[in-house]
């Protein structure tokens, strides 16, 4: 995969801030204010944490906002400032956040995973009908690609921009998903009534990860 921010930035629109890291500084501190949210957790999982975290921060600064605390909301997506949509994703190897203005971008969901097979079982929770099918097809023509594991993240980035919108639980069979491995992109449709029917984002797989990115226009 080339530079990390070029790839992000070309599966989202120009209006979006990113900023992303490969490594953490294992003597970076939590920011004031969400110290509470690791103090139980493995050394790990707070790295990832705190580097994610300091990328949304950067990219907001990117903006013009000054740093604060990003606090989990209800179901655990992060609260922004007001006017500003965003989304944080980290992996192993791999952390990133992207935020836009709402008067520009309303909804940003980003993921990032590595780019291996989901394990059975979690293939037949997040797969909706239509979807298996649909994968087989995909590994039949490019066998070389884990597009199970491109679903799940795909999903993952839907949810991430249909939450803020909706304020509803979106489930991973609640929505079905129609891959071209031609184009890169991706459309998930919602099978239950929304207000959103469709979403629709771009993916990337390289270096190791599948990064997929979805934003729906203010």
């Amino acid at each position: 995969m080339a530079d990390s921010l070029t790839v992000l930035a070309s599966l989202l629109p120009p209006q979006v801030s990113i900023a992303e890291a490969y490594v953490d500084d294992e003597s970076e501190p939590c920011f004031p204010g969400e110290e509470d949210l690791v103090e139980k957790a493995a050394p790990g999982r707070r790295r990832e944490f705190v580097t994610a975290r300091r990328c949304a921060r950067e990219a907001m600064g990117i903006l013009g906002h000054p740093p604060v605390a990003i606090r989990p909301g209800p179901k655990r997506e992060p609260l922004w400032p007001e006017g500003l949509a965003g989304s944080i994703t980290h992996c192993t190897g791999y952390r990133a956040a992207a935020v836009a203005r709402i008067a520009d971008v309303a909804g940003l969901g980003i993921d990032a995973e590595p780019h291996g097979p989901l394990p059975h079982r979690v293939v037949d929770v997040v797969t909706a009908p239509g979807d298996l099918e649909h994968l087989a097809e995909l590994a039949k023509a490019e066998p070389g690609v884990h597009w199970d594991r491109l679903l799940f993240s795909a999903k993952e980035s839907v949810y991430k921009a249909w939450y803020p919108l909706a304020r509803t639980w979106l489930g991973f069979q609640d929505a079905t998903l129609v891959i071209d491995p031609v184009e890169r992109t991706f459309t998930a449709r919602i099978l239950i009534e929304a207000p959103i029917a469709e979403f629709h984002g771009r993916y990337v797989i390289g270096n190791g990860l599948v990064v997929t990115a979805v934003s729906r226009s203010a």
